[in-house]
């Protein structure tokens, strides 16, 4: 494998054939099926992702409350993780789609190798300077003296695999970008397969709790970090040569226009969750502090594995609308971005049908045992169902001004909802209807961020019919 880091060899003519291939089923096929076709694959590699964080939740939950509440306050430093690991593969995944698109390939290989070497060395700083200041970290992301032991014991191992995590994000999108969404859903497949395994016999066999969980997610997302970088080797995909690592100004300003959204958007999500710990320890149950706040964690993690589905519809769609977009087949980006909102919708509305109808037993597979998260974590759900399906058009115009690198409009719109409407609502909300102003401040965000991303959506639609009309005359004209 590191043999491959440092080859010199150009694109043979198989490899130069296969890239031909995908451009034209990119920018040739149906865009209906092909949106489904990508968008299998990536469904499956976010809800995998997702179930990292499910299956230690669960396995904690046998344990106690408070094993689960510590763990549920770490998910704050792990939305860190993710806002730099989606800011690197983001940004560099999308400049290099459009690059594929226009048949710039040397351009490619230059930022898919600063995209992946960059968040490796700014995760091996961050990494060492959490373990340095550990307890200070955990208490700052809302951590109470009650679990304080348990959100040290899982981050500690967390921490440790801070850059093959942040990696392995940026590979996963890098892939997914380029059309080659099944290789990032096997990388991030044989790492939760390990996780599953080996997650209960450290917790519960070695007799290691919290540790062992965590230990067990370090050791898993190393492997899906090795399958990842071995899927970039695959014939038509572009190669990592650490020859191509070329960092400059050029190459970080590329990979901001592409990723800033990202990186507002999971910044904000790390900055919500903190505050959402905070809220729910203040205005928390008395004498039910513990279950107050794995109540929230619950639920966090339900919402998450459900996004997870949804991000994967999305990014199913967004290496067609790179490609599609590079190659100036605006009808396509538009259509193909149309379909996306309403696959969306359509599953956003299933899924808040079905959580309303089974919340109170969907909750208990975390903790069966503490009725009093059961009973709260019931009603946080059920006020998150209310505005779920309105989260469809904000994601899809949201990755769709990413992808196509309009970067102030996609920054706006991702931070809506954990950022511009989330945070003034859980600031304000508790103070008039204390844990209920914490309930309902994530319905009330979703709500406001649909208004606001409805005349984006005319808007963008208006202006590919524009350019598409434009591109259709110029051709004439030729």
């Amino acid at each position: 494998m590191n043999r491959h880091l440092f080859d010199i060899e150009s694109d043979s003519i198989e490899e130069k054939q296969q890239q031909q291939k995908r451009f034209d089923l990119m920018t040739k096929t149906p865009v209906r099926p092909l949106v489904v076709k990508m968008a299998i694959p990536a469904i499956i590699s976010m809800v995998i992702t997702a179930l990292y964080n499910i299956i230690d939740t669960i396995y904690v939950g046998r344990l106690s409350t408070e094993a689960t509440a510590g763990i549920g306050v770490s998910f704050a430093y792990m939305a860190l993780i993710q806002a730099l690991g989606f800011f690197f593969g983001h940004g560099s995944g999308n400049f290099i789609s459009q690059c594929l698109g226009a048949k710039k390939h040397k351009d490619a290989e230059t930022m898919a190798a600063v995209g992946f070497f960059s968040p490796l060395i700014l995760g091996s700083i961050i990494g060492m300077t959490g373990l340095a200041i550990l307890p200070h970290l955990s208490k700052a992301i809302g951590a109470t003296p009650d679990i304080l032991k348990h959100t040290n014991d899982y981050l500690r191992f967390i921490l440790i695999a801070t850059p093959f995590m942040m990696s392995s994000l940026t590979l996963n999108n890098q892939l997914r970008l380029q059309g080659n969404a099944q290789y990032a859903m096997v990388g991030i497949a044989i790492g939760a397969i390990i996780n599953i395994i080996i997650d209960p016999i450290f917790i519960f066999v070695f007799d290691m709790g919290v540790t062992g969980a965590s230990l067990a997610t370090a050791i898993s997302q190393f492997i899906s970090w090795t399958a990842l970088l071995k899927g970039t080797r695959r014939k038509g995909n572009v190669h990592i040569r650490i020859k191509n690592f070329k960092p400059s100004l050029h190459q970080y300003r590329l990979i901001f226009e592409g990723g800033f959204p990202s990186l507002c958007r999971q910044i904000l999500a790390s900055i919500s969750i903190t505050l959402l710990n905070h809220a729910a320890a203040i205005y928390a149950v008395p004498g039910h502090e513990a279950s107050t706040l794995a109540a929230f964690a619950v639920v966090t993690r339900i919402m998450m594995f459900i996004f997870s589905i949804i991000l994967g519809i999305g990014q199913g769609f967004q290496p067609i609308c790179g490609f599609n977009y590079g190659a100036r087949l605006y009808e396509r980006v538009r259509s193909s971005y149309i379909f996306t909102i309403k696959v969306m919708t359509v599953v956003l509305i299933i899924m808040a049908v079905s959580l309303s109808i089974f919340a109170p037993q969907i909750i208990s597979l975390f903790r069966s045992e503490d009725p009093e998260l059961i009973k709260i974590g019931t009603y946080v759900m059920l006020w998150q169902c209310l505005a779920l399906p309105l989260s469809g058009l904000n994601t899809a115009t949201n990755m769709l001004f990413q992808t196509i690198r309009m970067t102030f409009k996609a920054t706006l719109l991702s931070i809506c909802r954990q950022g511009l409407f989330f945070i003034p609502t859980i600031l304000i909300a508790p103070l008039f209807l204390g844990l209920k102003g914490v309930e309902i401040t994530q319905a009330v965000a979703d709500a406001l961020s649909f208004m606001l991303t409805v005349p984006f959506s005319i808007w963008i639609i208006k202006d590919l019919k524009k350019k598409e009309a434009q591109n259709n005359l110029s051709v004439s004209k030729a």
